[in-house]
């Protein structure tokens, strides 16, 4: 951390370097309106609108440079976080890149059971989960364990068909590595996405720290909702207004048609076709859905 120490006026902002992760770090930071230029030789970048430096580093050290306060919050998966062993806040979900860690062997296999691997040997990239739940298991503590955990770092669907493995423990998104690998999960280790992490310790501002979080917290609300207004019968309210309860209350206005009121609710983006649909069966007109670009709650 050298190349950083003059960065003493800035929040550190720890932030996956390549990858899927990066990728949609960066759209949730753009949406913040946290913009930065970054030169392809350098792994840090200065904010231009904010006081803050992000930091491109492997996902898997993210939780120890926040968990030891070099990097006052982090973008990164909980199974980083529990495989590091830091204690750091997960302030916020960020509602991507959700996947399980299970526990998988092959397909035509003789181990249907977690407990039939107890004494067998275990590959994967997560050896500190893998040892802590085999242990639990078990019933024993990780060094009396009798389950031979080892390290792989990629690859490590090949490691049953290679004979290095007995089962593994890996991430599991859609599954369809896994199948092509011709195996089969039986049983899950931990269910992961990335969040927002956050320093026990931070070394900057709170008042800046809790700007960045509710920025963020805003642009996760708007990609989950949509703005539904329409006009409704004040006799029809007690049916229509369950159907669109916002995320606190809807807002009932009057408008210049007796009888009538207009109505604007939040609704969840995935459930807008179905609510339209009952909002017309139960008597509401002019429905409109209209995107949320930012927000703040």
């Amino acid at each position: 951390m050298d190349l950083v120490n003059h960065l003493n006026d800035r929040l550190l902002f720890a932030i996956p370097k390549k990858g899927r992760l990066y990728e949609k770090s960066v759209t949730i930071l753009n949406g913040s309106d946290i913009k930065f230029h970054r030169s392809q030789r350098l792994d840090i970048a200065l904010c231009t609108t904010l006081p803050i430096a992000l930091i491109f580093l492997p996902a898997a050290d993210i939780p120890m440079f926040v968990g030891e306060g070099r990097c006052d919050l982090g973008i990164t998966g909980v199974d980083q976080v529990r495989e590091a062993k830091m204690d750091v806040e997960l302030p916020i979900d960020l509602k991507f890149g959700s996947c399980k860690l299970q526990v998988q062997v092959p397909v035509n296999g003789e181990y249907k059971n977690p407990k039939q691997l107890i004494g067998k040997t275990i590959v994967s990239s997560f050896t500190n989960l893998t040892k802590e739940y085999f242990a639990k298991l078990e019933g024993v503590p990780i060094e009396k364990m009798a389950t031979k955990v080892k390290y792989v770092g990629g690859s490590v669907e090949a490691s049953c068909a290679l004979g290095v493995a007995d089962a593994i423990v890996d991430l599991v998104e859609s599954g369809e590595t896994m199948r092509a690998a011709g195996l089969i999960d039986i049983a899950t280790v931990l269910e992961t996405s990335a969040h927002v992490i956050e320093s026990k310790r931070p070394n900057k501002d709170i008042e800046l720290i809790e700007t960045i979080k509710s920025r963020i917290e805003g642009v996760i609300t708007a990609q989950r909702y949509v703005c539904c207004n329409y006009n409704a019968p004040e006799g029809q309210l007690k049916e229509l207004l369950p159907i669109t309860p916002g995320r606190r209350a809807p807002t009932i206005s009057k408008i210049d048609s007796e009888g009538w009121v207009a109505v604007n609710s939040m609704i969840e983006r995935s459930k807008k076709g179905i609510i339209m649909d009952e909002l017309k069966r139960k008597g509401a007109a002019d429905i409109m859905v209209f995107e949320i670009s930012n927000c703040r709650v």
